[in-house]
């Protein structure tokens, strides 16, 4: 019982650093799907659908910079917040009648 938490908390953990990953586009899903093929990796958890959206979303952003306060990755938190504000600032601008 205690190995399955660990394991889920380690999934957890992986999903939070691939996601900031590819928010802050330091990795790509072709990246992404390039290792998995060349078994860099073996499997690639997201706490977000990535065919469906890019995780640029206030509430995906918003449980991230949550998690990395909690491991007190400041400088994660201040980058994600910085593309929060962009985002939501474009979809404001998106969603202005011309």
């Amino acid at each position: 019982y205690v190995m399955d938490f660990l394991e889920d908390l380690e999934m957890y953990e992986k999903a939070m650093e691939n996601a900031y990953n590819l928010i802050t586009r330091k990795k790509t899903l072709d990246d992404i799907f390039y290792e998995l093929d060349e078994h860099v990796i073996d499997e690639f958890h997201l706490p977000f659908d990535p065919i469906e959206e890019d995780g640029r979303t206030a509430d995906i952003i918003d449980m991230l910079v949550e998690y990395f306060i909690n491991t007190e990755e400041y400088e994660k938190c201040s980058e994600l917040v910085k593309i929060k504000n962009q985002c939501l600032k474009t979809q404001t601008e998106l969603e202005k009648p011309h």
